[in-house]
């Protein structure tokens, strides 16, 4: 079977651990693989390499993705849908396995729907994908933030300050909840745990009469404004206050063990799922098991409130 791969909207660590269990164990069972460099955008202009055994030399502790990638929304355009299925078809290739998220899974419905054969690997640091606990990437950017957090922290302590984290997330706030209960934070920001304003500097005037010294905020992007609600906290809890935008930090960086254990399992699984005839499906873990659903399953829902949350009020 000939078997391509691409990946696809934000790079995440873990995409070339993927992409070389995948490559490394389906040569070994037979089979041939192409990468698609830049994403849909390459696999719409042609853009194919040869992967063998020895191009995955030494891809295992790289950060981001080899094959690099594009944003590209024009996909969804059925010029371009014909265009990338003539590609996959003049070279025989018979399968596509998409690493991403939300709009790489979005980009291969289009695919299956025209009854192509896709597998998607779920790929973001956002940890944002329905049918998955965990998705690659996302435990290397905790580690960034967590380690981020304690340095802060330190000079939140030292300056006797309270310390504003705005971290990455788009829509789900499970990298900040994760980082706020492994760095200690005295509060949480997120679309599922929203907090108003006043209510933080209710506590942290609070914070001031019980002479607490320091306390961390961590917020997921777009909740609010971090810099000038650390302005707001100077002025009406007299508790100085620094905020902090970690970035594009959070997506770089080797990836960790955690992620590249789990790259290597879903991309070989991707293979198994291929030779059982199973296609057209997202590959996830749940209760460190994998598991895949339909794709098209997988892009109508959104993920379920991490449990978590319980654990917020208790410990901050």
């Amino acid at each position: 079977m000939k078997i391509a791969i691409l990946t696809s909207g934000g790079d995440a660590p873990g995409m070339n651990v993927a992409i070389r269990a995948a490559v490394r164990y389906g040569i070994k069972k037979g089979h041939e693989f192409y990468g698609v460099q830049n994403g849909f955008y390459g696999l719409v202009n042609n853009d194919f390499i040869e992967l063998d055994h020895k191009r995955m030399s030494g891809i295992i502790s790289m950060g981001g993705t080899f094959l690099r990638t594009a944003r590209f929304p024009e996909f969804s355009q059925e010029e371009n849908i014909d265009k990338a299925l003539q590609n996959l078809e003049s070279r025989g290739i018979e399968g596509l396995i998409v690493i991403g998220g939300d709009g790489s899974y979005r980009g291969a419905l289009h695919l299956s729907r025209r009854g192509f054969k896709v597998i998607t690997i779920p790929g973001t640091i956002d940890n944002d994908i329905y049918g998955t606990d965990h998705t690659l990437g996302f435990h290397t950017a905790l580690d960034t933030v967590v380690d981020a957090m304690d340095k802060l922290r330190d000079t939140s302590v030292s300056h006797q300050r309270c310390s504003i984290i705005e971290v990455m997330g788009r829509t789900c706030g499970d990298l900040a909840l994760y980082a706020a209960l492994s760095g200690g934070a005295e509060f949480l920001v997120t679309p599922e745990n929203p907090i108003s304003k006043e209510s933080i500097i209710e506590r942290l005037k609070q914070y001031k009469r019980d002479d607490r010294t320091h306390a961390i905020i961590v917020v997921t992007e777009n909740m609010i404004n971090v810099h000038e609600f650390a302005k707001e906290i100077t002025e009406k809890s007299k508790f100085t206050s620094v905020a902090t935008v970690l970035g594009y930090i959070q997506r770089g960086g080797s990836p960790s063990a955690q992620d590249r254990i789990l790259g290597t399992r879903m991309g070989a699984f991707a293979i198994d799922l291929f030779e059982q005839g199973i296609d057209n499906v997202a590959i996830g873990i749940e209760n460190d098991r994998l598991i895949y659903l339909p794709i098209d399953i997988v892009v109508s829902n959104k993920r379920r409130l991490n449990p978590l949350y319980k654990l917020v009020a208790e410990v901050s």
